[in-house]
């Protein structure tokens, strides 16, 4: 693959760009009451329609209005044949990732949580809906920002919303009793992207693990603090997604490695292309994806425990 998967716990899927078209070449807009008539349904199914993503739709002042392309596309996806992880065809969690998108960047707060609880209730588990269905929702976001198509504004408003509702799912899957041991996790010094540590941090505390997430641009002396006085030290994730942020995530490592004792360093990120570059890095580990990332912290043996603790 030319790109592999981005940050730890993000998985990138980059769209094409629509071809543009005017506002004289395209069809009025519908009201959700026409849009409803079209589908041959009541109007609070298709209300229902809207707020779990499963239908696009704008909102004019107190009127729904829905393009009649969008009304298209929801009826070819409903008569499309879904296969199974290993059919052909569109990943488990494509279409709730493109239904997530649509609540996200209206900031429709409501409906980001109908599609989150409807994609649950279809049978998407935590991490797949973490990993295949909101990564990808941002990213797309992003790159939709980055050729212009969408304002800043609705990339800020769509973060909210998803930082909103993974605090949200943190307490519904919060795993009580006694933690595997404590995880460090933060983006390299220079790196402005939370995110992708943030959903990492959930699907480890759900495997019962404390993580003490430090968020973006997090300085070397930081990560030596925080794994210093981390209780039952696991490991320390590092998340780089662009290289001029490398020797800052390198100045990280040689800052844990002035620790006494062992510490195990994972990196992973867009930035880390190989296992190569996690090696110069002074790294233990190289995540290629956030599925790997959970693999390798579950994979290395337990913290000490009550009189053994020496850290």
């Amino acid at each position: 693959m030319s790109r592999r998967p981005g940050a730890i716990g993000t998985v990138s899927r980059w769209p094409s760009r629509p071809a543009a078209m005017t506002p004289a070449d395209r069809p009025p807009d519908l009201t959700l009451q026409e849009a409803a008539d079209r589908l041959g349904v009541h109007y609070m199914t298709a209300y229902r329609y809207v707020r779990t993503g499963r239908l696009a739709a704008t909102k004019q002042g107190a009127v729904w209005r829905v393009r009649p392309a969008d009304l298209d596309a929801m009826r070819a996806e409903t008569e499309r044949p879904r296969p199974g992880r290993h059919g052909t065809g569109e990943a488990p969690g494509e279409h709730w990732a493109k239904r997530l998108e649509a609540r996200l960047v209206a900031g429709d707060g409501v409906g980001t949580m109908a599609v989150v609880e409807t994609a649950m209730g279809a049978g998407i588990g935590l991490d797949d809906l973490y990993l295949e269905v909101i990564s990808p929702a941002m990213a797309s976001i992003g790159y939709r920002w980055a050729i212009g198509e969408l304002d800043i504004a609705d990339e800020h408003r769509a973060s909210v919303l998803v930082y909103e509702t993974l605090g949200r799912l943190a307490a519904r899957f919060a795993r009580p009793g006694r933690s595997r041991g404590t995880v460090v996790l933060g983006a390299a010094p220079g790196e402005t992207h939370a995110l992708p540590v943030t959903l990492l941090a959930g699907l480890l505390r759900a495997r019962g693990f404390a993580v003490d997430n430090l968020g973006a641009d997090v300085p070397a002396r930081s990560f030596r603090a925080a794994a210093a006085v981390a209780e039952r030290l696991v490991a320390v994730g590092i998340s780089v997604t662009r290289e001029e942020h490398l020797d800052g995530a390198r100045a990280a490592v040689v800052a844990l490695r002035a620790l006494a004792g062992p510490v195990h360093v994972l990196v992973g990120g867009n930035a880390v292309a190989d296992e190569a570059v996690a090696w110069h890095l002074g790294a233990d580990g190289w995540a290629s994806s956030g599925a790997v990332a959970l693999e390798l912290v579950e994979a290395l043996p337990p913290p000490p425990t009550g009189a053994d603790v020496t850290r």
